[in-house]
């Protein structure tokens, strides 16, 4: 999307004793005018920090590309791959579930981080359970939105409008709108060779360090057999969780990041 989540990584990257040499993004979406957008922004903000950087869009889907279009990715053999999933129910990625697994097969990342979104009940539920789940799920949101923007703030409109609104017309309109849970992709990770790894401890630390920098005081942090939940007064919204591969060895000095 936006790339407002990279931030905070290149901060940290930026004040460790020992620097890495190069930190490259590679960025997946629909729009390759938008992903340029995000690039120059990462770009230019890595720049401020003194982090070598560099941005590689690919318009497309992670989990749809063949082995042929891999190759614009450039992997290196010096550098630790890491993939982030963001699983939306609106704005799917990722694409085939299966063809990402495939291309993590091929890719051998040395970590994957995923988010995904708190409506589990749309993999088997009926409209009556999607309409109920939905009604709390985004009674949650537009309660959090609310409480840190004006009735009369355009942008909190926009948000309404244009993002919460589709996002409920695909959830209510589809029978199967893709969503997977953390302990599926768990079971299906797992078959393919990754094992989980708790953020509990210090990236627990670190995220109750970065809520309290905002001054919207409903949102809740939880943690749930290593994964962290960010939820708003009790209502879970997104889940974060983090695998491994089962052989896992010691990263190099240099990150090559894969996002969707």
């Amino acid at each position: 999307m936006q790339g407002l989540q990279w931030p905070g990584l290149f901060h940290i990257l930026a004040s460790r004793s020992k620097k890495v040499s190069s930190v490259r993004l590679t960025g997946f979406g629909p729009s390759s005018e938008l992903l340029n957008q995000t690039g120059s922004r990462l770009a230019e903000f890595a720049a401020s920090l003194g982090l070598p950087f560099k941005f590689n869009p690919i318009e497309g889907k992670f989990g749809d590309m063949s082995e042929l279009e891999l190759t614009r990715i450039d992997l290196r053999a010096n550098e630790a791959t890491v993939v982030h999933c963001m699983h939306h129910n609106l704005y799917d990625m990722i694409g085939s579930n299966f063809g990402m697994l495939r291309v993590l097969s091929i890719v051998k990342p040395k970590l994957v981080t995923m988010v995904t979104q708190n409506i589990e009940i749309f993999e088997t539920g009926s409209f009556l359970e999607r309409f109920i789940e939905t009604l709390h799920y985004y009674s949650a949101m537009f309660d959090a939105l609310g409480e840190g923007l004006s009735r009369d703030n355009v942008l909190r409109h926009q948000v309404e409008q244009q993002l919460f609104g589709s996002e409920i017309r695909n959830i209510l309109a589809c029978d199967d709108v893709g969503g997977v849970s953390v302990s599926r992709w768990g079971d299906e990770l797992s078959r393919f060779g990754f094992e989980p790894v708790s953020l509990s401890g210090s990236p627990a630390a670190q995220a109750s360090l970065l809520l309290e920098m905002f001054p919207w005081k409903g949102y809740t942090l939880m943690e749930e057999n290593g994964c962290l939940r960010l939820g708003w007064k009790g209502m879970p919204l997104l889940t974060a969780s983090a695998w491994q591969p089962s052989n896992y060895s010691c990263v190099t000095n240099n990150s090559n990041i894969m996002r969707n």
